[in-house]
């Protein structure tokens, strides 16, 4: 993103980097003026809300290592912010990520330039490390790539996908160009396409889901339409292929909720085949849901040229359709 230092006495318009975005030592700098929606706001609490500086307990660990500035001075993250100060956070631009045991695993690269890159992550990969998942993921094999932006655990990621789903993601190779990136995600300027096997027919050939999701309140690893904290969610469908029990659908996601497409089609009354949290039966013995993300289309923040990756349906997947599609020309009427 391009820009200019704010001159002093100068208001920043929204939270944006300063300058060329630069400072010294590998860092970048994030400031905003804060408005009348967050006068009276603890400082961290203001952080925690801006999407592209991570989580809550990062935002405390850069109040806590003196990044944070208000009107040019260290604050603490209780200070209460006044309507038209401006608040300053350096970030590093890469931050360091702990090589597990053994050798890292390895994902295929399908577009890739001095910004980001395009992965096609295989089903069995965990995003990024986390309680379980200290090595083998898709942040460690791609520890050689120069990730850069969002959290220290986490480099470069701009959005997930769940353990057992495959396909593409889009990854930074700076701050900055994160930063872009996770702003286009929630201005829904990344469209991002699936291919998706789920029980039952269809009678419509296309239509559209809208209903919020949130945290189910007996199965706490699980979400559902409603459920604490719900948020709006939107699920688009096209039929592709109708299979006998089953049916190929691609679906486009107008929201990003966690695991919306599989809670979605579940309201709907066609849960996503092999779904080992809302299926509750593999019957086509997958070993995993059939959800697989195909295609992924945006315009390149930095040289604004029309970016379109597809990743076809591992060979996992692609064996099962195509028994299905055997099975439903065997079963036709001549």
């Amino acid at each position: 993103m391009e820009g200019r230092a704010p001159e002093p006495g100068l208001p920043v318009v929204g939270g944006q980097l300063g300058g060329d975005g630069r400072v010294p030592g590998g860092e970048s700098r994030y400031t905003f003026v804060v408005t009348e929606a967050d006068a009276d706001t603890r400082l961290d609490v203001a952080l925690g809300r801006r999407a592209e500086l991570g989580s809550r307990s990062r935002v405390a660990g850069l109040i806590a290592s003196k990044a944070v500035t208000v009107d040019g001075a260290l604050r603490p993250k209780s200070y209460l912010l006044a309507e038209g100060q401006t608040v300053e956070v350096i970030l590093p631009d890469r931050e360091p990520l702990v090589a597990g045991p053994g050798k890292p695993p390895t994902v295929p690269i399908l577009y890739e330039d001095e910004w980001l890159l395009v992965v096609d992550k295989p089903a069995g990969m965990a995003v990024h490390p986390s309680r379980g998942h200290s090595s083998g993921t898709l942040v460690h094999a791609l520890m050689g790539h120069g990730l850069a932006g969002g959290e220290r655990f986490r480099p470069g990621v701009v959005h997930r996908l769940d353990k057992d789903t495959s396909g593409l993601l889009v990854v930074a190779r700076s701050g900055e160009v994160h930063r872009q990136l996770v702003s286009m995600m929630q201005q829904r300027a990344i469209d991002r396409r699936y291919l998706a096997l789920v029980h039952g027919g269809f009678a419509p050939d296309s239509g559209t889901i809208e209903a919020p999701i949130g945290r189910d309140p007996v199965r706490r690893t699980s979400m559902t339409v409603g459920g604490v904290a719900p948020r709006e969610a939107g699920t688009h469908f096209r039929v592709l292929d109708r299979l006998g029990d089953f049916t190929l659908l691609e679906v486009r996601l107008e929201t990003g909720r966690t695991h919306q497409i599989r809670v979605h089609l579940l309201a709907i009354g066609h849960p996503v085949a092999g779904d080992p949290t809302y299926a509750r039966r593999d019957a086509l013995n997958l070993g995993r849901q059939f959800l697989h993300s195909y295609r992924i289309s945006f315009t390149h923040p930095v040289t604004r040229e029309e970016i379109r990756v597809e990743a076809p349906l591992p060979d996992d997947l692609a064996a099962v359709v195509a028994r299905l599609r055997r099975s439903a020309q065997a079963g036709a009427p001549d």
